[in-house]
């Protein structure tokens, strides 16, 4: 059995993004990175890997640049990457966690696969979801403890105001990891060059997810650039004169 960690090929997030046409952005000059997110399962899981002696997989669906993120979590530690190769843009989640999912199955028995969260670009926070039903297994999300006991899998989780959720799964299971986890390591320059010796298998997207629908359940109509925050706004005057000027403001302006 291998642990599997997905990962995924995104912009960074200082980038700045162009719109190229209705439903893309130019590439061009974007300097593209590990999905944050990933960084700790990637970290994660090569610890689990190191304490139960297991090889860590780790497995990406994107265009042929992706190689470059899966070359990252193999100079961390990964032992062998998956590339599930697509010339799309925006792969939806549904399409992405069935490709993930087959190609993990195609290459052996997971004992434990790993994501991130979230991704920083479409933000959608469901693959972790999407992936454990196409596996048939149990997941928990936003997992910022993680512990085995007899065999089980103790994940915790925060639920905000401090509250917290700890959960009991079976292995194999799909852990969702956030920020809190770990703090993953950084790859030197040695492991970055044997990191180039490693095997990736790839594998056209089309050839795992054939047969479905041709219909697609989401389809993206359009992108739009985000509206410019509108600038504050300083009151003057005594107090019952800026109260006044901001209750106008709301009803006029904000609509309230």
């Amino acid at each position: 059995m291998s642990i599997y960690v997905c990962v995924k090929h995104v912009p960074d997030t200082a980038a700045v993004i162009t719109l190229e046409g209705r439903t893309a952005y130019a590439e061009a000059n974007i300097k593209f990175i590990v999905n944050p997110f990933d960084e700790f399962a990637i970290e994660e899981a090569l610890q689990w890997g190191e304490k139960n002696g297991e090889e860590v997989v780790a497995v990406t669906v994107g265009k042929k640049d992706a190689t470059s993120t899966l070359q990252n979590a193999l100079a961390l530690g990964a032992a062998r990457g998956i590339h599930i190769v697509t010339d799309k843009q925006f792969v939806s989640t549904a399409d992405t966690a069935k490709a993930l999912a087959a190609g993990i199955q195609a290459d052996g028995a997971p004992s434990v696969v790993f994501t991130g969260k979230q991704s920083v670009d479409t933000e959608g926070m469901q693959l972790p979801y999407f992936l454990a039903h196409a596996l048939g297994l149990p997941v928990v999300n936003e997992v910022t403890e993680l512990a085995l006991e007899g065999g089980k899998v103790l994940a915790t989780r925060e639920v905000g105001s401090g509250a917290r959720e700890v959960f009991s799964l079976p292995c194999p299971c799909v852990i969702g990891a956030t920020k809190g986890l770990n703090t993953p390591r950084y790859p030197k320059l040695p492991d970055i060059m044997k990191a180039k010796k490693k095997p990736v298998h790839t594998v056209p997207l089309e050839t795992l997810v054939s047969g479905e629908s041709p219909a697609p359940a989401l389809e993206s109509l359009t992108l739009a650039a985000e509206r410019a925050g509108g600038g504050a706004v300083i009151l003057s005057g005594t107090v019952e004169e800026q109260v006044a000027e901001l209750r106008r403001i709301i009803k006029e302006k904000a609509r309230v």
